[in-house]
């Protein structure tokens, strides 16, 4: 089976950021690094083939995507992470590099299948990340931590989000309804007509949080439709994230548009991040807002972190930076056209057709190179 590993490396704490030549030179050495290995050793003489790679590397480390062909899971994360460990080892350059995150995503609707298949008192966890954590811990277990593991999870998620918020360089508090520095100690911050410091916080770490969730499942996405030459409507292996897109476009949604909306999405969050943002520039990028969001949502709802504040400073934050919710007619049949009609003419609504999507709003908009200049098909 192909098993897609994500691998997630940085620099020592302190170091200074990768400038655009210390990255170019890194992604480099990377993948070299990758193309003089074809498979890798495991136990028992089992090997791992690799398919293929992807290094992406950015100011604090890289993220790596690795499809290995492997027998089981557990051999491919651990086959991948010694072999990435190796090649940071191998380089001087890369030597102080640490591996923070090397796993395999499991999309729910297979996991949940082939869990399913197994039975007996030996099987499995019905959860993924349990199936894990029984993996990796010792056997003799601490019998209070399965009772406090709920809170722990949830304190270590909160803080891990507010410890990113700070990534989020192109916003500050104001975006989310609360003061900001100049502002904290005034008596309209004080006066409870703003949302908190606090949760803007957690709202802006949210969204760092979800940058990497939403790449990830885009290059699997990605990755799917490649593998089956085929396109969303048609894939017989579920979506991660793709299907989320209006489903009126689901036939047209095929490896290259997928590509075009990953790199859009990773142009959008780099702006984000490295604090260059101004506005959305195109319907493509107000899409990959949307899934931001609701990655963003999710992340805090299921370590219970999605209270009244955090929701609020979210819809904020979608409010300033959306200049209209036009692209939302995208999810309605009946708004089918509209923007080709008199009353979008009336309105001001800008074409939302598939063949517009990564068009720029207008000549002071950016959009990435790779997804411009490549029209679809005419629509019918």
């Amino acid at each position: 089976m192909t098993y897609a590993v994500t691998v997630d490396t940085q620099f020592p704490n302190g170091a200074p950021e990768l400038d655009e030549l210390h990255r170019v030179g890194a992604g480099a050495l990377l993948e070299h690094g990758f193309d003089s290995v074809e498979s890798i050793d495991g136990p028992d003489g089992v090997e791992a083939e690799i398919a293929d790679t992807w290094v992406g590397v950015h100011p604090g480390g890289a993220l790596l995507k690795v499809f290995v062909d492997a027998p089981a899971l557990e051999f491919a994360e651990q086959a991948v992470r010694a072999l990435v460990e190796e090649l940071l080892e191998r380089s001087e350059l890369l030597a102080d590099w640490t591996v923070e995150r090397c796993e395999v995503e499991l999309h729910p609707d297979i996991a949940k299948e082939s869990l399913e298949a197994a039975d007996g008192p030996d099987a499995p966890p019905d959860d993924i990340s349990s199936r894990r954590a029984r993996l990796t811990e010792p056997n003799a277990r601490d019998a209070s931590a399965d009772a406090t593991g709920e809170v722990v999870d949830t304190e270590m998620a909160q803080r891990r989000m507010r410890s990113m918020a700070a990534g989020l360089r192109a916003f500050g508090p104001e975006m989310f309804g609360a003061p900001d520095e100049e502002e904290k100690d005034d008596e309209l911050a004080d006066s409870g007509s703003r949302l908190s410091v606090d949760d803007a916080e957690l709202a802006a770490g949210a969204l760092v949080w979800a940058t990497d969730v939403l790449l990830d499942e885009l290059f699997q996405d990605v990755y799917a439709l490649a593998e089956e030459e085929t396109n969303v409507a048609d894939c017989d292996r579920p979506m991660w994230l793709l299907d989320e897109l209006p489903p009126r476009y689901a036939l047209r949604y095929d490896a290259r548009f997928a590509r075009r909306f990953l790199v859009t999405a990773i142009a959008l969050t780099t702006r984000f991040t490295e604090g260059s943002f101004e506005q959305l520039s195109c319907v493509a990028e107000e899409l990959a807002l949307r899934l931001l969001l609701g990655r963003a949502e999710v992340a805090l709802e299921t370590f219970g972190l999605l209270d009244d504040g955090v929701a609020s400073a979210l819809e904020c934050f979608t409010t300033l930076v959306c200049e209209d919710m036009d692209h939302e007619w995208l999810y309605d049949d009946a708004k089918d056209g509209i923007d080709e009609s008199s009353v979008g003419d009336y309105l001001g609504v800008v074409p939302m057709g598939l063949t517009s999507w990564f068009t720029p709003f207008n000549d002071h908009r950016f959009v990435h190179p790779y997804v411009m200049d490549e029209p679809f098909a005419e629509e019918s």
